[in-house]
Order: structure tokens, then C-alpha cells, then sequence
């Protein structure tokens, strides 16, 4: 994975020998959590870059009709597309265009299943199965509007398969672990704030990121989540309600850079992840958080529609995944009681 090219990367070693990347470009850096080719990384990346949108794929530039360019331009044109959510819409741009790089200049005719499954077996070589599967999903939807459209009559992703992947995604942080990332960060500091916002909220950073005090309605905070536009209003924990006491109340969001700035989304999980790192943790991210909010919220009896209350999964099935382990230990062990008896 680590042989990756990717453009505008910056990369060193700092004076503790850890190695660190940032995206570089027009004077600007931001900080890029993890390994080049890992998905946290990878969705850094992909929203760091999206930021230079119109500068990477400028909408004014006419493609050859017929070829992948132009079919790609037309999805970022279509209603489909500009109706995503921004997150979504900068996740799909970079795996598309990543794609138009290497066969932008290709006919759409000319694609069959043979080059999809050749196409989509490179990507996961180089950056493992989410990005291939990223990638398998991005074609289907190019493929749907080139049949609307009417330059294929055919699907040539029907009936591929998804890989699968390995393990849960982002890890989930154990009980030691917030305690360890408590230790290193005490109560009144930025880092803190943030794994509570997280811990407590179960949002995603992109949402997180946005919060500040004109989203607070009396003891309950009010979130529009950027990924899916649910409106959510969520009971202030005591204990997130005392970091936010400490929260500078001259400034929009609760978390700010050193320079009193907002965070960009991938420059906030960036930062947060050097925290983690800072306190021993390794491979640990922000959005462990939101699955170790759901874990504690399962191991405390509530429901799979009581968890997606307060994380705003529109999917039942997603939340189950992400409480499954603790489930598991709840059913086993009442299960194991009964045997006693």
C-alpha cells in the first residue's frame, strides 16, 4: 500500500520517528491520518483534494462524447449527483476521477464485464477491498446514467460481487482505551472536547466538526448531519456538558484549530488521530467513537431503534453491526445464567 501514487502528498518523519503525511497544495497543508491506501487515509484524501475541485476536473472543459470523461462530467452535472450530501459528493468525485485518470479517454460502448472485473481487481491490489468496492459502486451508478442515456443498453457490473472485508472497519475503542486517551488529555482541553462530542453524540466528524453553541437548545443539541440531512436532537450528557463549560464561546465551533480557525473535516480527523497517537494509541479514529457510542448505549439495554436515535443510522442493519459484539456477550451471558439454573 505504501507504494501508492498520489499527487500533492507531503511526507516525513518527525523528530519521534513517526511518520507523518500531509496534503500539499497552493501554500495550503492539511494533515492526512494514517498510511497512504488504508481508508481512513484514503477519505483524508478524498476531501482534502475536493477542495481543489474545480481546479482538478474544471467543469468547463469539454470531453470527446461517448468516453468515460464525458460520462463522468454528465454524472457530476446530474441532480443525482448535486443532491448527495458534500461528503458523499467529494467521497464519489476523487474515486471517479481517480478512475478517469487511468480511463477517462476510454468509449463507453467499449467497456465490458471483463475490464470491470480487471479494473476493480487492480484497485483492490493497490488499496485493499473498501476501495474496490468504492470503486464497483461508482461504475454501477456511471453505468446506470449510460443507460438512461442511451449509450449502452447493457450493465457490464451486473452480478459482481462486492469484496469482502476484513474485520469492522474502524475500530471500536475499548473502555481501557478512553480511559488511556482520558489520562493524556485532561479535562479542559481541546482533545477532550472532541472525544466527547464523539463519545457522547455518536456523530460522525463531519458533523462534529460544525457544532457550536447556536446548535444548543437548552440541554439538548441540535444536529443536522451533513451525510444523510436527518435533524436530530440529542439529550447533553453531564459529562460532555462540563467539557463544553470550558469550550471558548467566542468562536462558532466548540473546536478550533491552535489559530482559532474552524477544522476542515480531514484536518479534524487528522488532528484527533495525532491525539489518539499522542496518548499510545495507535489505529485509533474519531469514528471508533461513534461505534463505541452505539456499543455502550447496546451494553446498556436499549434497542436497535433506541441507538439509531441518537446516531441517526437510517439503517437498522448498520447499527446492528456496529453492536454486535456487545450483543453477543449480553446474549451468551444470560444464556449461560439460564444453563446455571
Amino acid at each position: 500500500m505504501t507504494s501508492l501514487r498520489l499527487a500533492f502528498i507531503d511526507r516525513f518523519t518527525d523528530r519521534h520517528g513517526r511518520v507523518r503525511h500531509y496534503y500539499r497544495r497552493d501554500g495550503r497543508r492539511i494533515a492526512l491520518p494514517g498510511r497512504p491506501g488504508e481508508d481512513e487515509f484514503m477519505a483524508a484524501y478524498a476531501a482534502a483534494a475536493a477542495e481543489f475541485d474545480d481546479k482538478v476536473r474544471p467543469a468547463a472543459v469539454r470531453y470527446a462524447a461517448g468516453t468515460m470523461d464525458a460520462l463522468a462530467a454528465a454524472y457530476f452535472a446530474s441532480v443525482e449527483f448535486k443532491s448527495l450530501s458534500d461528503e458523499t459528493k467529494r467521497t464519489y468525485r476523487f474515486t471517479i476521477e481517480r478512475f478517469c485518470d487511468e480511463h477517462g479517454s476510454s468509449r463507453v460502448s467499449h467497456l465490458q464485464r471483463k475490464h470491470v472485473k480487471a479494473i476493480v481487481s487492480t484497485r483492490y491490489d493497490a488499496s485493499g477491498a473498501a476501495a474496490a468496492n468504492k470503486l464497483l459502486k461508482n461504475l454501477r451508478l456511471l453505468m446506470k446514467l449510460a443507460i438512461e442515456t442511451g449509450l449502452r443498453k447493457d450493465d457490464p457490473t451486473i452480478g459482481l460481487k462486492l469484496a469482502k472485508l476484513e474485520g469492522q472497519g474502524f475500530a471500536d475503542w475499548s473502555e481501557s482505551e478512553i480511559k488511556q486517551f482520558e489520562e493524556r488529555w485532561p479535562s479542559g482541553s481541546r482533545q477532550r472536547l472532541a472525544m466527547y462530542l464523539a463519545l457522547f453524540t455518536g456523530q460522525r466528524r463531519s458533523d462534529i466538526v460544525r457544532m457550536g453553541r447556536q446548535h444548543m437548545r437548552g440541554e439538548s443539541i441540535e444536529v443536522r448531519q451533513q451525510k444523510t440531512g436527518a435533524r436530530l436532537l440529542l439529550p447533553i450528557h453531564p459529562k460532555l456538558k462540563a467539557e463544553l463549560a470550558h469550550a471558548d464561546s467566542k468562536h462558532l465551533t466548540f473546536i478550533v484549530t491552535e489559530y482559532g480557525a474552524p477544522f476542515s473535516v480531514a484536518g479534524f480527523g487528522g488532528w484527533f488521530s495525532d491525539a489518539a497517537r499522542a496518548a499510545g494509541l495507535t489505529d485509533r479514529s474519531l469514528h471508533g467513537l461513534r461505534k463505541s457510542a452505539a456499543r455502550r448505549l447496546a451494553e446498556a439495554g436499549c434497542s436497535t431503534k433506541q441507538i439509531a436515535a441518537v446516531t441517526g443510522h437510517a439503517s437498522l442493519r448498520e447499527v446492528e453491526r456496529y453492536t454486535l459484539a456487545a450483543e453477543q456477550e449480553t446474549l451468551a451471558r444470560d444464556a449461560l445464567e439460564k444453563l446455571a439454573k
